[in-house]
Parts: C-alpha cells; sequence; structure tokens
C-alpha cells in the first residue's frame, strides 16, 4: 500500500509541495504516493504555474488518441515569449523533431520516416540485439566475479540502446560514449520545470548533436550506403527540392530517432531489472516460465513507466472532465499516476508480471511511440538472457536517481549474485 502523504489545507500549495518533493532524488525514488495523492485531488488539476496536471487514466488516454490536443510545436512556444523556458535553443529545436510536429507537417514527417522497426525490420536487427545483450552480460558477469558486484545500469542499461541503434544508424563506435552523455543532458529540454542551469546544459549538448548529425548527413550525402540516414536522404530528396531543407529534415529525423532510442530505453531496462530483483517471487515465477518475459515487460511499464509526464495542448476552448481549459492552454498528462489509476487497473500497486498490463508509457495517438517495438526487443532479449545466465542476481543496495520527474533515469543498480 501507499503510505499516506498529509494534505495542506490550501491546494494550490498543497501541489507546489508535492511536485517539489518529486523533483528530489527522494522523491524520484518512490514517487508513487505523490501521484496518490495528486489523484485524490481529482482527475483534473490547477497547475501552479498555468494550465493543469490530469491523472485519471481514462482521460490521459482519450487526450492522447483526440486530435484536438496538440503538441506543443513551434508556434506555439513561440507564442509563449522570449522570456519563457520555450524559447531556449535546445526547445525550439525539438519542436523541429517529430514529437513536436502537429499535423499535416507530422503527417508528411512520418511518412517520410517509414516504418523504422515494424516485423520485417526488427528480424534483421534481433540478431544484433541478441549479439550485444551476450556481449555486455560477460562483462558484467567478468566484473561480478573480480569485484563481488557491478553497476548493472552502467554496464548494461546504458549500453545495449546506444550500441544497438548506433549500429543501425552506422555510427562509430568511439561516438557512442559521447552520444550517451548528450542525449542526458539534452533531455532537460523535455523536463517538466527545467532550471536555467538545466535548460543551458540541453542547450549545450543540443548544439554538439546538431554538429554531429548535420555532418553525419554531409557524410551520407557524400557516400550514400545501404543505412538508415542514407535511405532518408533519397526519400527527402523526392519530396523536397531544395537540397538544404531536405537535409535538414534528416538531420533533425537522425536526432530524434538517437534521443528517443537511448534514454527512455536505458530507463526502461534498468526498470524491468530493478523490479523484478525487488520483488523475488516475481522473479522466480519468470524462472519457472521464461515464456512470461514479454508480459513482465508490459508490467514494468506499467509500474514504472520510463516517461511520467506527457505535455498536451487544447486546440479550442473545451471541458475536461467539468474543467475548462482555453485554447493553447497546455495540459500535462501525467502518465505515471495514470498507469497506477485503481479505477483501472486491479489492484494497481502489485507489481504482477503475469497481469495482462495495459499503459500509456509509449504515449498514444498518432504520437505513440515509434521505437516502441525495439525498446520491447531490447527489454526481452536482455531479461531472457538474464533469467538463462544469471537467474541468482540480487541488489545490493537501492539505486540511485536523477532528480527528474518527466523522464525517469537511475544512476546507479548494484547488483551481484553472492548470497
Amino acid at each position: 500500500m501507499e503510505p499516506a502523504i498529509a494534505l495542506p489545507v490550501d491546494r494550490r500549495r498543497a501541489v507546489v509541495s508535492l511536485l517539489s518533493r518529486l523533483r528530489t532524488s527522494t522523491g524520484q525514488a518512490n514517487p508513487f504516493p505523490y501521484y496518490a495523492q495528486l489523484r485524490s485531488m481529482g482527475e483534473v488539476v490547477p497547475a501552479p504555474w498555468g494550465g493543469h496536471l490530469v491523472t485519471s487514466f481514462e482521460l490521459c488516454d482519450r487526450l492522447l488518441r483526440d486530435r484536438q490536443w496538440l503538441v506543443p510545436d513551434g508556434a506555439w512556444r513561440a507564442r509563449q515569449g522570449e522570456a519563457t523556458r520555450w524559447s531556449a535553443d535546445s526547445s525550439r529545436e525539438m519542436s523541429k523533431t517529430l514529437p513536436g510536429l502537429n499535423p499535416p507537417e507530422h503527417t508528411r514527417v512520418r511518412r517520410a520516416a517509414g516504418n523504422m522497426f515494424d516485423r520485417r525490420s526488427l528480424e534483421d536487427i534481433r540478431l544484433s540485439v541478441a549479439e550485444v545483450t551476450e556481449g555486455l552480460l560477460d562483462r558484467l558477469v567478468d566484473r561480478l566475479t573480480a569485484d563481488g558486484e557491478a553497476d548493472f545500469g552502467e554496464l548494461v542499461s546504458e549500453e545495449l540502446p546506444v550500441i544497438v541503434i548506433g549500429r543501425w544508424l552506422g555510427l562509430p563506435s568511439a561516438d557512442y560514449p559521447r552520444l550517451r552523455e548528450l542525449t542526458h543532458d539534452q533531455v532537460f529540454a523535455q523536463e517538466l520545470l527545467p532550471s536555467a542551469s538545466q535548460l543551458a546544459l540541453s542547450d549545450a549538448a543540443t548544439a554538439e548533436l546538431r554538429e554531429y548529425f548535420t555532418d553525419l548527413v554531409r557524410q551520407r550525402r557524400r557516400a550514400p550506403g545501404d543505412d538508415p540516414v542514407s535511405g532518408w536522404i533519397r526519400v527527402w530528396d523526392g519530396i523536397e527540392p531544395d537540397r538544404g531543407a531536405a537535409d535538414e529534415a534528416v538531420y533533425h529525423l537522425s536526432l530524434f530517432v538517437l534521443l528517443a532510442a537511448l534514454e527512455t530505453t536505458s530507463t526502461l531496462l534498468s526498470t524491468a531489472v530493478r523490479l523484478l530483483l525487488e520483488h523475488p517471487g516475481q522473479w522466480a515465477r519468470l524462472r519457472a516460465a521464461p515464456e512470461r518475459v514479454p508480459a513482465a515487460v508490459e508490467e514494468a511499464l506499467r509500474y514504472d513507466a520510463p516517461t511520467h509526464v506527457v505535455s498536451r495542448v487544447a486546440s479550442r476552448d473545451t471541458t475536461v472532465a467539468g474543467v475548462e481549459v482555453r485554447e493553447d492552454e497546455m495540459v500535462h498528462l501525467m502518465v505515471g499516476a495514470a498507469n497506477r489509476d485503481p479505477a483501472h487497473h486491479l489492484d494497481p500497486e502489485v507489481f504482477d508480471v503475469g497481469r495482462r498490463a495495459t499503459h500509456l508509457s509509449f504515449s498514444g495517438g498518432i504520437h505513440y511511440c515509434l521505437g516502441a517495438p525495439l525498446a520491447r526487443l531490447e527489454a526481452t532479449t536482455l531479461l531472457e538472457a538474464l533469467l538463462r545466465r544469471l537467474p541468482d542476481l540480487r541488489l545490493v543496495r537501492a539505486p540511485e536517481w536523477a532528480p527528474r520527474v518527466a523522464f525517469r533515469r537511475m544512476l546507479t543498480l548494484p547488483v551481484t549474485t553472492r548470497p
């Protein structure tokens, strides 16, 4: 059960207090009691800085699928003014990538991207994922043998997504460590309430990533190959007569793929392993029935999603659960709270690998995560390999967490095989 948290008399102060605690490392270690308190205030809760927080599964699901609700695109961000977080260079750059576009531009770019991770493409990637996973577990075993314990996140969760997507894009392996570091900083532009210093980090990371991928596009144009970036160049050359605009579109698509593939997938991998090790009974169920692994991945996604907040903007004056929302006003869909909504899930606080889990962890509607099939493949491949190779894996101590709200990040995940 979630421990009770006292609610101050003033509702606004209560929300401020809850969000302040959520933005700490301690709050991120277990944010769900705070989400339960937020849900108790209603399905739609006014945000202290303006707009609203949406806490129920049904409403979050409906708004994600309803095309009347838009993403905060470049035009919307410009209307917020120069003195806001939306004017940061990193924020403006993100508005030009696929998750920051609304129709008709979203439709155009989405079609140009193609079916990146459809069934056929995944079959081509599957062997690479398995090979990389086995190699990373070899390293983990070596470290466990030498030191008795190891940081699973550092050796496996952080490495698997960047190697898989790096190979797919045809990037030099020497670049992987820096690209991984840059994504950790860049994501601050997508946080719920980034500080000025966090936005500065994101701006610097975005500028470096822009230089990196702009150069990559130039290289692939000079010497095209059988890789996704070269393929996107060919597609955009058939769509956009202006070569500079075509290259810019390919750059934004390449940037988006890297950012989407690394941060959230790394968190999913660490979270799935952590939850299973924290619930030894569920780990034992998987050992006895490894065919449950895909269901365990879905339950991990429901129980603790990599992304806890998704934002949308009203395209017109409307009402949500009886609450008036004005045109251009933002709502924050609290996915972390919605995925444990007792009105939708039976015993939502119970982690159960046998559950037929439904969740909003890959968003919904036209912005449903393009990389969801790849993330699922990496997670199932990893858990199946762990069951086979390290069935006695255990947590050494509680993980450490980054003080973020929208994008979860586990800083450490210490494990051992010793009794």
